[in-house]
């Protein structure tokens, strides 16, 4: 088959979906044909074999008729049954393996559009929310690439009817001259009547396309802001807002529908009229001898299988422009700016110190090093930075270097393949927990059990059914708040990048826990540039050189028991003082530790002779703040 042979050389999702022009509607659809030429042109053929093989049948049919009646049954009349029986052999099967092909062709040209926009809006980072609504973007991977692909699920259709309505315009010109071109005058008059009404149908499509995307960012708005109305008792102010513009939604969708069955309805009657005129005058002239019974049997089925490639124009129309609509919203995301420079040659510049000219925070390359600040905002916001994360980042990438090099000069692309930021608040996917923790698709499961195992999740698979291949619900809710940080942190290791930023990485786990990850966490990120944003002393302790950060600059640099030496003197007080509050806060907040009891508890023994120095420390960090 040819679909087949076609998924196996180019399998979804695509690895490069490519790069569409931005200026047109009609040149990204172009641009889409263009790309799936091969596919579409197969579904053509197709297309194309069944037109004609059902343009066929009147004429055998009524050549079958006219034997029959003068010369009953005969072998001629045997044989063009056979011939009829051949073309209904070759209609079926053009018409199985054509809806094939055009399934895949709308499969395709949705998949490749959704993956444009994931892929862009990735690269834009937060430019894209900051110039269009949430509701605006999300609609074009759920319903707009839906329409894209709808024009060519039509397209071979249309391209079929037109070569068979070319084939029987001749077939009809040679037997009656005069039926011939009153059917094929009569069809364009129909399709020119029923285009009056596409222009209306647009413009309709095009409001509720516009009222629906602003129902979705109200709904998403509402539903991320939630808790913060429930705080404020907001909740029906805002439910009202989202229940007024949901009738809009209704109403707009009301005038579009009025318009579609207007539209349906002519579809039906003015080709039922046309056919009865047909077979009236065809009557006539079979009456008075210009036409033969089986002529007028095939004038007849012309008629009827015209009404074929005039659905089909009528309903590629009825996609285009649809699509036209949906493609322009598309445009609108495709054409944000991407979030600093894009190299295009792929190739990584030097490897080399992490460096933050703005507050002097220095992370030298193959060392662990801890970011400390009395103000944890401050040291997230250097954190995002390093990663050139959100919007007011993007053009400060000339104020972080990597080996020397400005990230906006080595671009968004190498710096999200070098640079891994793991922020301080969790977010896991829908999906099975293989893929969840394998986000580059690159690790095996010896490494995945390995990063598990670094950031104590075991718990994690043991409390999920199907451990690796188990189902992580929607935002992982199932877990805990300790096991979710896990998790996150186990994929955030599995990405092995070049540089490891962690914020906050074991704020929700015990201090058991956390001297656990400290301890492998710094082992297997040995030789490796690592930057982790904490003021928890177990991991202070662990790592090769903390860096302490206030009014927006280094302020001390050394050891974590250098900084608490007697000895250290001013800047070791100032240090003292940020990781004595914080200790304090970890006692004050004991219960969130607690929170993953059992987890503690399916581990302790098989981790026993494996923590004994790192509990050792804990009781002596425990002893120092008291």
């Amino acid at each position: 088959m040819v679909d087949v042979a076609l998924t196996l050389v180019r399998p979804l999702p695509y690895a490069d979906p490519g790069t569409p022009p931005l200026t047109t509607p009609i040149a990204y659809l172009w641009w889409v044909a263009r790309r799936q030429g091969a596919l579409v042109l197969a579904a053509s053929l197709t297309a194309i074999g069944s037109a004609v093989s059902l343009a066929a049948l009147p004429y055998v049919l009524g050549r079958l008729v006219d034997g029959g009646l003068d010369e009953g049954l005969s072998r001629e009349l045997l044989l063009g049954c056979l011939v009829l029986l051949g073309v209904g052999l070759v209609l079926v099967v053009c018409n199985v393996v054509g809806h094939r092909l055009e399934v895949e062709n709308w499969l395709r040209a949705a998949f490749r559009t959704s993956q444009l926009v994931g892929h862009h809006v990735s690269r834009t980072g937060d430019a894209v929310t900051s110039e269009l609504p949430t509701g605006e973007v999300v609609a074009t991977v759920a319903s707009d690439s839906l329409r894209v692909g709808e024009v060519f699920f039509t397209l071979s259709r249309l391209v079929g009817g037109l070569v068979a309505y070319v084939a029987v315009a001749f077939l009809l010109l040679d037997s009656s001259v005069t039926l011939g071109v009153a059917v094929l005058v009569g069809l364009p008059a129909v399709a020119g009547v029923l285009a009056l009404i596409v222009r209306p149908l647009q413009r309709r499509q095009a409001a509720q396309r516009e009222v629906a995307g602003r129902l979705t960012t109200l709904g998403a708005d509402t539903v991320s802001g939630l808790r913060i109305l429930r705080g404020i008792g907001g909740e029906e102010v805002f439910a009202g807002r989202y229940r007024e513009q949901s009738q809009r939604v209704r109403r707009a969708g009301v005038r579009v529908a009025q318009t579609q069955s207007l539209l349906d309805a002519m579809q039906a009657l003015l080709p039922g009229l046309f056919l009865a005129a047909v077979v009236w005058f065809g009557a006539r002239l079979a009456i008075t001898g210009e036409i033969t019974p089986g002529q007028l049997v095939t004038f007849y089925g012309y008629a009827a299988f015209l009404t074929e490639p005039l659905q089909a124009a009528t309903q590629f129309i009825h996609s285009l422009t649809r699509a036209l609509v949906g493609v322009r919203k598309i445009l609108r995301v495709l054409q944000v700016p991407a979030t600093g420079a894009e190299r295009t040659d792929g190739a990584d510049g030097p490897v080399g110190d992490l460096v933050d000219l703005d507050t002097g925070v220095v992370a030298p390359a193959g060392r662990v090093v801890a970011l400390v600040s009395a103000d944890p905002d401050e040291t997230a916001a250097i954190a995002r930075r390093m990663g050139l994360l959100g919007a007011e980042n993007g053009d400060r990438g000339a104020q972080v270097t990597l080996g020397g090099v400005p990230l906006s000069e080595l671009g968004l692309a190498q710096v999200r393949r070098r640079v891994v930021v793991a922020e301080s608040t969790p977010h896991l996917f829908t999906g099975v927990l293989r893929d969840e923790l394998d986000v580059r698709g690159s690790a095996g499961e010896e490494r995945v059990r390995a990063a598990l195992e670094v950031a104590d999740a075991q718990d994690v698979l043991d409390s999920l059914p199907g451990g690796l291949d188990g189902e992580v619900a929607e935002k992982g809710r199932s877990f805990s708040g300790g096991q979710r940080q896990r998790v996150a942190l186990a994929r955030a290791l599995l990405t092995e990048p070049e540089v490891l930023v962690l914020v906050e990485p074991t704020s929700a786990v015990d201090a058991h826990t956390e001297a656990r990850i400290a301890e492998r966490l710094v082992r297997l990120r040995a030789g490796r540039t690592t930057v982790v944003v904490t003021a928890s002393p177990l991991v202070l302790d662990r790592v090769d050189e903390v860096l302490l950060v206030a009014d927006g600059a280094v302020r001390a640099r050394g050891t974590h028991r250098g900084l608490l030496a007697p000895d250290a003197g001013p800047q070791g007080a100032a240090y003292r003082a940020v990781v004595s509050r914080a200790a304090a806060d970890d006692d004050a907040h004991e219960d969130v530790g607690h929170q993953d009891a059992g987890h503690q508890a399916a581990n302790r023994e098989a981790t026993d002779h494996e923590i004994t120095e790192p509990l050792e420390e804990v009781e002596l960090h425990e002893a120092a703040r008291r």
